[in-house]
């Protein structure tokens, strides 16, 4: 171990990486990118790729992860379809046992009043048995159990593999049941009547559990020891590796500050939240959580010492937790469902970047401006805050609300690092009602107002059955019929306030959302706020309701989309680039993404990368041809001195040369082109050899191409006087000649 670096301190740096005097851990250099055998495990902004070409073929949403792997095509349960998480083979059991199996002395503490017991002094070694100086508490450090032991004549036991709060684990073989390998787990301190307690109620709940991801129970067994018996609960072995262990043999490869790639934190979160999810469902709390506690073996993760576990209305059982991980209410409330979604979420951030959650962070986080890892995932960081919100009613309310939220953001960091989109269903949104801003243009706020995903209908409201017949298309008989609909209940009140926002008056949407008696928090309020803001014309108002909802729901594209939109519209080009681009590059069906995406990039001048935008839009989209015009305008509406160059011209021709287009919109596209050809050759030499849509990039050639196409263009003219302008365009601009 090597000293304390802080001042003042001469404690030492335990195998965790804590001192053991002041308990703060050692002092982290600035993190830097983590590596392992399959290279970088973070990217920068400026590293990541930022090509925006379509899906290769086959691969749809699910492409394969650019950070590889030795194995085959197929993905694991672990990462979803979505990234490959490295295998953990199944550990031998007989490795797993200790020599010199002993509690470490920073680790010896009264189990009755917290003082440290069993130092040593003077260079002599602590005492393993003995009493608290403090409280005179007995204390006894030392394995009950040795190799050869038999347990209820049943369990051999082989010897210690690990030690923990509640007591010493041992590796033994059930010769009942085809000496298949169990665990038993014992006091620690049998003297201790909270512990043993907590063993008999873990002997009780665990009973009932029966999960895939819970490690299973099998029996619960007592074994005397002189005159005292001691308890044993027998569980399963589970022969993996900690999340925690994980951890450390990364910190052991040089970077002290290393943590777990961010999808692969993510994947193990996901995979163990239904397990926390089926105990809440059982009416119990974990109490616990920690990366200590999950194990992971092949492609299996196992949720295990449950030695916390309680029933969620149990005034009487002593609580334990890890100072780090529990939630700061706890001790003056009864632990519940919010408090394990709090150690959650306080595991997944220790799992990704390093921080003082011991002290300095204890009950918050750090800032992006810390962390870059926060600030290169928004998402990410708005799912950490809410899930630790010192605040019980303002976190997620289940463990299904908290993973919905989550896969969002998975797929979306997942997306981030390899360019490939990871499109999933919303559980909360419908998708885009109209595509908004496909015409090159920004479009209205009140345009976007109606075309932005709502809410889906709750089920269990009681107007939702209501809701579902009405079949009226006029909006100003639908608001006749919400207004007299046998219940107000909130769904309907929703529905009438945004029909209200269809008809554009804002008073009355405003006073029916002030009616709607909604939960406190519920985050449908301020989206229809938010979309009454947009239809009466303020951005800014309305982007203060939508960043609103974007904190609530982290892993939802909708939320963004809005920001992005009410960003442009205030004319802030970098935060409509940041969210437009999130959303796209995620999910490739919100088509109003790209549009606004590209129009952010060309207002920063960056037309490279916005025709690459707009060329993504997948040819099943009905704005498929659209975003194809769109890419050509902006490769091409631009001046020679501004750059604009023959190989912009030559590459614009042949996309437009291969788009299925009617005679209308290629006669129109057509003369635009050549337009922008005939303004680059007047202002500089002519081409070299490039030729557009058949005329050289010479002032002749392209003064023919552009009376064609004018008169092309008057054949299709709707009324005379059109017809006459574009006939007296195409005499002007055809050369001259003597005839």
């Amino acid at each position: 171990m090597t000293s304390c670096p802080r001042s003042g301190c001469d404690g030492a740096i335990d195998e965790d990486g804590f001192c053991d005097t002041c308990g703060l851990e050692a002092p982290a250099a600035v993190p830097t990118g983590l590596t392992g055998s399959t290279g970088s495990a973070r990217t920068s902004a400026s590293s990541r790729p930022t090509a925006w070409s379509a899906p290769t073929a086959g691969s749809g949403g699910t492409a394969r992860s650019r950070r590889g792997s030795a194995r085959s095509a197929r993905r694991g349960l672990l990462g979803r379809g979505i990234v490959d998480i490295p295998i953990v083979p199944k550990r031998d059991p007989r490795e797993a046992v200790l020599e010199n199996p002993e509690v470490p002395e920073n680790k010896r503490f009264c189990s009755k009043c917290g003082a440290k017991v069993g130092r040593g002094r003077e260079g002599r070694p602590g005492r393993v048995t003995g009493f608290c100086a403090k409280c005179g508490h007995h204390f006894d450090f030392t394995p009950k159990l040795k190799a050869g032991d038999a347990v209820a004549g049943q369990y051999e036991v082989l010897g210690c593999i690990a030690h923990g709060g509640l007591g010493w684990i041992y590796l033994a073989l059930d010769h009942a049941v085809a000496d298949r390998w169990v665990v038993l787990k014992g006091l620690l301190d049998t003297g201790d009547a909270d512990a043993m307690a907590a063993a008999m109620a873990e002997r009780r709940f665990l009973a009932q559990v029966e999960h895939p991801n819970i490690v299973r129970i099998f029996n619960f067994v007592e074994h005397q020891h002189g005159d005292s018996t001691t308890g044993y609960i027998v569980m399963e072995y589970v022969g993996g590796t900690s999340i925690k262990d994980m951890v450390k043999q990364l910190r052991t490869q040089g970077d002290q500050t290393a943590c777990l790639p961010l999808t692969q934190a993510i994947a193990y979160t996901l995979e163990i939240l239904p397990a926390l999810g089926y105990l809440h469902g059982q009416g119990l709390v974990y109490c616990d959580f920690k990366p200590d506690n999950v194990i992971q073996v092949e492609e299996q993760l196992k949720l295990i010492d449950l030695g916390a576990v309680r029933h969620v209305d149990d005034e009487d059982s002593p609580i334990y937790g890890t100072t780090g991980y529990q939630a700061p209410e706890v001790g003056k409330e009864l632990p519940s469902p919010v408090t394990d979604i709090y150690t959650v979420g306080r595991a997944l951030a220790v799992m990704t970047f390093p921080f003082d959650f011991h002290a300095t962070y204890k009950t918050s986080l750090p800032g992006a401006a810390e962390q870059p890892l926060l600030g290169e995932f928004e998402s990410y960081y708005r799912l950490l805050l809410r899930a630790t919100h010192n605040d019980p009613a303002q976190r997620f309310a289940s463990a299904e609300d908290m993973r919905d939220q989550l896969e969002g953001v998975f797929r979306e960091v997942a997306a981030a690092e390899d360019g490939q989109p990871r499109p999933g269903i919303s559980v909360e949104f419908t998708p885009e009602r109209r595509s908004f801003g496909v015409d090159g243009t920004a479009p209205d706020l009140a345009v976007i107002a109606s075309s932005l995903p709502i809410p889906r209908i709750d089920a269990a409201d009681p107007g939702a059955a209501f809701l579902a017949g009405v079949t009226t298309t006029s909006t100003q008989e639908l608001v006749e019929e919400l207004q007299a609909a046998p219940l107000q209940s909130v769904e309907v009140r929703l529905r009438l306030a945004r029909a209200y926002i269809e008809l554009g008056d804002e008073a009355a949407a405003k006073k029916t959302l002030n009616s709607a008696r909604c939960e406190p928090g519920d985050w449908r309020l301020p989206w229809h706020r938010g979309l009454a803001a947009l239809a009466a014309g303020n951005a800014a108002q309305a982007r203060m309701s939508f960043e609103t909802v974007y904190d609530i729901l982290p892993g939802e594209a909708a939320p963004k989309l809005a920001v992005a939109a009410c960003a442009e519209a205030s004319s802030d080009m970098v935060d409509a680039d940041r969210y437009y681009r999130i959303v796209w590059r995620t999910d490739r069906s919100y088509i109003s993404a790209a549009f606004g995406l590209a129009r952010a990039l060309l207002a920063k001048g960056e037309r490279h990368e916005a025709v690459d935008v707009l060329n993504s839009v997948p040819e099943t989209s009905i704005h498929h041809l659209a975003a194809q015009l769109a890419a050509i305008r902006a490769r091409t509406g631009i001046s020679r001195s501004a750059g604009l160059t023959e190989q912009d011209l030559v590459a614009a021709g042949g996309q437009l040369a291969q788009l299925d287009l009617d005679d209308t919109r290629r006669a129109q596209a057509a003369r635009d082109l050549l337009e922008s050809a005939y303004s680059w050759v007047r202002d500089g030499p002519p081409g070299t050899s490039g030729t557009v849509l058949g005329c050289r990039l010479a002032e002749d050639d392209l003064r023919r191409g552009l009376e064609k196409w004018y008169r092309t263009l008057a054949r299709q003219a709707a009324t005379r006087r059109e017809r006459i302008a574009l006939v007296d365009h195409a005499n002007r601009i055809r050369p001259k000649t003597w005839i």
